[in-house]
């Protein structure tokens, strides 16, 4: 398994820029962290590090390739939860991501509900956020398996923070082949879940991973945030059992990449990697 980065390690710049930092860091693979629909005003002048959907996907690869580096996934965090809106990030985009993603080899779409924000999603019943999440995936999963391509959850909301939520989107939508898991060790834990409980249970659903750590002053924020972006420790050092889920899924077959989400110094970048490579590798 390799470990990369997050194409955001320096505000307001350019993917370019990102790609550039990460190599002289010492990775060799990173995700395509943002991606939007259409035109950008920031990404257009280099001031955001965010992909259009309707690009050449192959003038992105290139880009990637200039620097030495792998594209490990795509990411498509949708609005899950609100009422469906052109306005929003939502199912029209994470079909273009599947495209985009076939297109020069992609084999993850990460997506998530996210929180809610209007009054109408915050109203929502269990029930109702798990039919409104299934509801605006049941397309994007039949495209994505007839491209061969999977779409990943991530823990980054109220439903997919925890077991039993991602466990009955997938019942409703009939456990299609494409939809998996994309395990977060940080938005998990600070959701109230365990995450090598949710390791053990998606085990076989788990395609690619993100990395993070937190320190003791997260644990009374347990259980009412939806995830976070990014920790500022090193991986190995807060509260997250890491080598715990480590230790359950580092014999799987399906995890060929995991991510950093760590904000800091590269030194802090690679002491991370460092401590999860030494880990999984280990007889």
């Amino acid at each position: 398994m390799k470990v990369g980065v997050f194409l955001a390690l320096e505000p307001y710049t350019s993917v370019e820029h990102n790609l550039r930092l990460a190599k002289e860091a010492g990775f060799t693979c990173a995700d395509i962290t943002d991606t939007h629909s259409g035109g950008s005003m920031f990404a257009s002048g280099g001031l955001s590090a965010s992909v259009s959907l309707d690009s050449n996907p192959f003038d992105v690869k290139r880009l990637f390739e200039k620097y030495g580096m792998e594209i490990m996934t795509i990411s498509a965090h949708a609005a899950l939860l609100e009422a469906s809106n052109p306005g929003e990030y939502q199912t029209r985009e994470i079909m273009q991501a599947i495209r985009f993603a076939a297109a020069i080899g992609i084999r993850d779409v990460v997506t998530t509900e996210t929180y809610p924000k209007s009054e109408w999603a915050k109203k929502l019943s269990y029930d109702q956020c798990i039919f409104t999440c299934a509801e605006k995936l049941y397309q994007p999963c039949r495209m994505a398996e007839d491209y061969g391509v999977n779409i990943i959850f991530e823990p980054h909301g109220p439903i997919t923070d925890s077991i039993s939520g991602i466990g009955d989107v997938m019942a409703l939508l009939g456990y299609p082949k494409s939809l998996g898991v994309n395990m977060d060790t940080g938005n998990s834990w600070l959701g109230g879940t365990d995450p090598v409980e949710l390791a053990k249970t998606y085990k076989d659903k788990i395609y690619h991973i993100h990395w993070k750590d937190l320190g003791e002053e997260w644990v009374p924020k347990r259980g009412t945030l939806y995830g976070c972006g990014f920790s500022t420790i090193p991986v190995g050092t807060g509260k997250i059992d890491i080598a715990g889920v480590i230790e359950v899924l580092k014999d799987s077959d399906k995890i060929k990449y995991s991510t950093l989400e760590v904000a800091g110094t590269p030194e802090l970048l690679r002491q991370s990697a460092k401590y999860i490579t030494d880990l999984w590798n280990e007889q």
